[in-house]
């Protein structure tokens, strides 16, 4: 994977180090000390330069970002992927339910990341797989991947500096209020090492804004803005309102016992995504279509 980057020295960098503008610009410590490793990493003027050297009005900047190795842990697999957009620096793909981001124990082959490099290898690309935003397993929709480590670290940061905006389509149980705000700290519960639990007193703050779309056959229809990224936040905070996801085998287990069942997944979609591309500096702005198994349970 290839990646070259130029820049244009204007009078406010004038007399800066190289790698202080670099720092500037987002270029992590990892992805410094990468560059300075790579040959022709940094030209300016069209010279290999060290990053201790200053920069002048006028000067051309050129990096050079070159990965020659891949996520070798990750087996490739031949799957048909949902690509939304794809860039030099960044993909968007809308994942199905049933489908977790990583490999783990029981999930060695079935996995979007298996997938992705699969694409990838298949292209004869070097590719680490760098995925921004997850999602549950069950929850479907739109998902960030870096192509590239500026790319990852910038995206990453924006992640945590939350500047990349969530939007959800979810349907829960009862009635919903119209709108409204959930603010309650989560942590893990004391008996799992998979559930969470709102906890006042040992949780993280989590924060969860709601906006109910529509409401028939005792359930609500809802669009969900995160505010930050907890583990399994919005099942969490739904079901400490009162309104838990349909289908959610962890936090809402008696609803795939009753004769009214209408979807046996956590009835969760990644439906929108919005941020400033971390390289060019775009707005950018995706929305997923909700899935049919959604659409079935609850017509819109």
């Amino acid at each position: 994977m290839e990646r070259t980057l130029e820049y244009q020295i204007t009078a406010c960098d004038d007399g800066k180090r190289i790698e202080d503008f670099l720092r500037e610009n987002g270029y992590s410590h990892h992805v410094l000390t990468h560059l300075k490793r790579t040959e022709y990493g940094i030209l300016q003027n069209g010279i290999w330069a060290y990053t201790n050297q200053l920069l002048r009005e006028g000067d051309t900047l050129q990096i050079l970002i070159r990965e020659t190795e891949s996520s070798e842990q990750i087996l490739p697999v031949p799957m048909q992927l949902d690509i939304v957009y794809e860039d030099e620096d960044l993909m968007i793909i809308s994942k199905p339910a049933d489908m977790p981001i990583h490999p783990s124990i029981n999930n060695h082959e079935n996995t979007l990341a298996n997938g992705v490099m699969y694409y990838f290898a298949s292209r004869k690309v070097p590719y680490t797989y760098r995925c921004i935003n997850r999602l549950d397993r069950d929850t479907s929709g739109l998902l960030i991947l870096a192509k590239h480590m500026l790319s990852g670290a910038l995206l990453s940061s924006m992640s945590t500096q939350r500047q990349i905006h969530r939007e959800y389509f979810a349907l829960v149980d009862g009635l919903l209020p119209e709108s409204g705000t959930i603010s309650a700290p989560i942590a893990r519960a004391c008996d799992s090492a998979i559930m969470r639990r709102v906890d006042f007193e040992h949780g993280e703050k989590a924060v969860t804004h709601y906006t109910r779309v529509a409401y028939q056959d005792g359930c609500s229809a809802a669009r969900i803005r995160l505010e930050t990224g907890r583990t399994h936040q919005i099942r969490v905070h739904m079901k400490y309102l009162g309104h838990p996801l349909l289908g959610d085998f962890l936090y809402y287990p008696e609803y795939l016992d009753r004769e009214d069942c209408k979807i046996r997944r956590q009835a969760l979609h990644s439906h929108r995504l919005s941020f400033r591309h971390p390289i060019t500096h775009r707005e950018m702005d995706f929305v997923s279509e909700i899935p049919e198994d959604m659409k079935l349970c609850f017509p819109l």
